[in-house]
């Protein structure tokens, strides 16, 4: 996080972001930004555009209007490779892994950029100190593995392309509870390896514990945004998203 006094280093910026899907609108001038380090997170129910924003920034997806910049680069019409190999690693929902690839096959598909290929040993081994359980499952094939390791093969794949930022769309879809709380540890522990994380979830309650801020979306429209602890605290989010 930015320490006192210090000007935020803004690696990620969203400005009046406008997306369609054919002539159905699904974001309306959302705005929203990341600096370096911290821990931010997108939430809103099923529809309410948080998933379209990642794949927009990630150029899964070309905006109708506004913008979405990754330090100076403008990332409108840039293909999504091309992302990553500026650093900007989109772990997608649901996981995605090749199923009857083993755990390391699944890892070493995310060093295809020319960059990464030297470090390739390097960057996995990093990923096996990181996620210890995965060195035991590496010859396993990924499709045996629970949710909870799938998931960290995801996120692992992902730092093999040395992002200095994670998308990460849904990481507890499909989890159960105690099972979301681990990979929700985990996520808060990625700062240790010097990574900026931009968070979307439907589970509220586990992402404002875990990020610093939180942006709530409705709708395609952002209505609250604010320091994590305080939207933990307020009536509204309470009322619609804590069931309190």
């Amino acid at each position: 996080m930015t320490g006192v006094g210090t000007a935020p280093d803004r690696v990620l910026d969203v400005n009046a972001l406008e997306v369609a899907y054919g002539d159905v609108k699904v974001v309306f001038g959302v705005s929203l930004h990341v600096d370096k380090g911290e821990l931010v997170g997108l939430v809103g129910g099923n529809g309410s555009g948080k998933s379209t924003i990642l794949r927009v920034v990630s150029g899964m997806l070309k905006a109708r209007g506004g913008s979405a910049t990754y330090r100076e680069h403008n990332l409108n019409g840039v293909q999504p490779h091309k992302i990553t190999d500026l650093g900007v690693a989109h772990v997608p929902m649901g996981r995605q892994l090749f199923g009857q690839m083993t755990v390391e096959e699944n890892l070493l598909m995310g060093a295809y950029l020319p960059r990464t290929r030297e470090h390739r040993a390097q960057n996995l081994q990093r990923v096996y100190d990181f996620f210890p359980r995965l060195t035991e499952k590496r010859l396993s094939a990924a499709a045996s593995l629970s949710g909870g390791e799938q998931q960290m093969v995801a996120i692992g794949r992902a730092l093999m392309s040395e992002p200095e930022v994670l998308l990460m769309d849904e990481p507890s879809l499909g989890l159960a509870p105690l099972v979301v709380k681990e990979v929700m540890r985990v996520i808060g522990s990625l700062r240790e390896l010097g990574l900026t994380v931009l968070l979307v979830e439907q589970n509220v309650r586990q992402v404002l514990k875990v990020t610093d801020r939180t942006y709530v979306l409705e709708l395609g429209q952002l209505v609250k945004e604010g320091p994590s602890a305080e939207l933990l605290g307020d009536p509204d989010i309470r009322r619609a998203y804590l069931g309190v």
